[in-house]
């Protein structure tokens, strides 16, 4: 099961490379109209029955729950529920920041704004299952893994995956597509583009030349969740 905030931030490839390995994707959209963020399309679905779960990104932000306090409250108890019962669990951007804040870190407004294409460090080579990328970065909030987590890539800005049991946390879009970025480019305001530096044409541009390189690393980081973290193959 994937819960979908919004109707422009879909699974992409990471539903994609899913959909390969064998998994039928479902997706939950949470809710249908940008301009009415406390409307949710309807009760969240019961988890419990789904092999796993994937949490996708959100122009929303949990550092003003109040715009969104209808819903959000209920998604981080499902969550939390998930991790407790053992079910594994993909967050990625919004997603990653509300899995670290459900078991137990911090989100917070980052100092500094990602948007585009970053590279990030692994803290551990050997154990770290992604390069350096660059990876689609579109995000103003930073999340804190847990003190209990597993930190396993940074960047300048701030931490960039991390896993906790059989939950994993990302910063960054692995799920990115070529149509999926140019309509988040198109929602944008050219004065919000303008205040962050971003050129939407070279940005596409980068984007196209970059995918196939993109849904590769998607594809290595989803079978390394499958792999290693959700259902680990017993020796």
């Amino acid at each position: 099961m994937a819960l979908v905030h919004e109707p422009d931030g879909p699974t992409g490839e990471v539903g994609v490379h899913l959909a390969t390995r064998g998994f039928d994707v479902s997706e939950h959209l949470i809710t249908e109209d940008p301009s009415r963020p406390d409307q949710p399309t309807g009760p969240l679905p019961d988890l419990a029955g789904f092999d796993l779960v994937v949490v996708m990104g959100s122009v929303r932000s949990l550092t003003r729950k109040q715009e969104i306090g209808s819903w959000i409250h209920d998604e981080l108890e499902a969550l939390a529920t998930s991790h407790r019962r053992g079910q594994p669990i993909l967050g990625i951007c919004f997603g990653g920041q509300l899995l670290a804040e459900t078991l137990g870190g911090v989100v917070e407004p980052s100092p500094t704004s990602e948007i585009g294409w970053y590279h990030v460090e692994a803290t551990d080579p050997l154990k770290t299952p992604i390069g350096p990328g660059p990876w689609m970065q579109w995000h103003h909030d930073r999340f804190h893994a847990p003190s209990r987590a597993e930190l396993l890539a940074t960047s300048p800005a701030g931490q960039q995956l991390f896993r906790l049991g059989r939950s994993v946390g990302t910063q960054f879009h692995p799920e990115i597509t070529v149509e999926m970025l140019e309509g988040w480019l198109s929602a944008s305001a050219p004065a919000y583009l303008a205040r962050h530096g971003i050129d939407p044409v070279r940005l596409s541009a980068e984007t196209r030349q970059r995918e196939s390189q993109s849904r590769a690393a998607c594809r290595r980081l989803v079978d390394w969740f499958l792999d290693d973290v959700a259902f680990p193959k017993r020796g």
